[in-house]
Order: structure tokens, then C-alpha cells, then sequence
């Protein structure tokens, strides 16, 4: 198997039963789940050094990628995703501290974190821990919402205004 397909295998949709016996799987080793979702267009330092950070908070680290029309809605700008979702999935399950990468069709990531159920969920720290989708269902099982700060000067949008100019 090429390496392109060993990446690929990390990459699921929220209604693959392999996904629901894979996760069933982590849990019964009693590994730490920690998630975090975004859009991840343009990959850059800030994100490596919030995703690395995040994969230090437990053992497997499982990301939601927002789909192509989920990001659109997003109201990011009318050129974004600049980036396909397999194109952006398939980058972001290349890193080797993301263990799982799920592509998502919904406005937020709510149903896919009821799906995971993580022991941390991450987000950057300009949202409030109780602000952040998902805290309920973190909080009920007695897991951690774990804010982390940004790596200043780096943005997707910094970036396109760049290549704009």
C-alpha cells in the first residue's frame, strides 16, 4: 500500500460504520480522545502549532473538517474553501500528530462530537470554554474544554489578503 493510501485511511464521514467500530476500539483501550474541528483551508504554522498542542492534551487526536458546503456557510468569504475538503482532509490526516480526520456536513461539529464522545475538546482561546459546541456533552461525561492560545500573525485570511495583494 502506497503512502497516499495509508493517509486516506485516516479520513472518515460521520455515518461509516468502520468509523463507529474504530472509535469503539480506542475506547476499550482506554485511550485519551481529544478533539477539535475547523475549516483548515490554507495549513499553516498556527495551525501546526495548535493541533501539535492539542495532541498533547491526550493519545488520539481526532479532528473535524468542516465539507466544502458546510465551510461555504460559514461566511468566510465568497472564494472559500480555496481548498476542496479531500484536498484539505487528506493534508490534515498527512500530520502524523492527527490520528483521525472526519469530514462533516453540519453547521457545527455538535452531532460529531455526541458521535466521538472525546475526553478533551480544544478550541482556540478566543471562545469562552462554555461558549465552545460540544461542552455539554464533554462536561456530562466528565471530560475536559480546553482553550488554547493562537500563534500570533498567523491566519488563513492574513494569508489570502496577502496572495490578493
Amino acid at each position: 500500500m502506497n503512502n497516499l493510501a495509508i493517509i486516506q485511511q485516516k479520513i472518515f464521514r460521520p455515518d461509516e460504520k468502520k468509523l463507529k467500530l474504530l472509535l469503539a476500539a480506542i475506547r476499550f483501550k482506554q485511550e485519551k480522545i481529544v478533539f477539535t474541528n475547523g475549516v483548515f483551508d490554507l495549513l499553516h504554522l498556527g495551525h501546526i502549532d495548535y493541533l501539535s498542542k492539542a495532541k498533547d492534551l491526550g493519545n488520539f487526536l481526532v479532528v473535524g473538517v468542516n465539507s466544502d458546503q458546510s465551510a461555504r456557510r460559514l461566511g468566510k468569504g465568497a472564494n472559500r474553501p480555496i481548498k476542496d475538503e479531500i484536498s484539505r482532509s487528506t493534508i490534515m490526516a498527512a500530520l502524523r500528530f492527527v490520528d483521525m480526520v472526519i469530514i462533516f456536513d453540519e453547521d457545527t461539529p455538535y452531532e460529531l462530537i455526541k458521535l466521538v464522545q472525546p475526553d478533551v475538546l480544544v478550541k482556540g482561546s478566543d471562545y469562552k470554554p462554555e461558549d465552545i459546541v460540544g461542552y455539554d456533552i464533554v462536561q456530562a461525561k466528565g471530560g475536559d474544554v480546553v482553550t488554547i492560545d493562537f500563534l500570533p500573525g498567523y491566519s488563513t485570511t492574513a494569508i489570502e489578503k496577502k496572495i490578493k495583494g
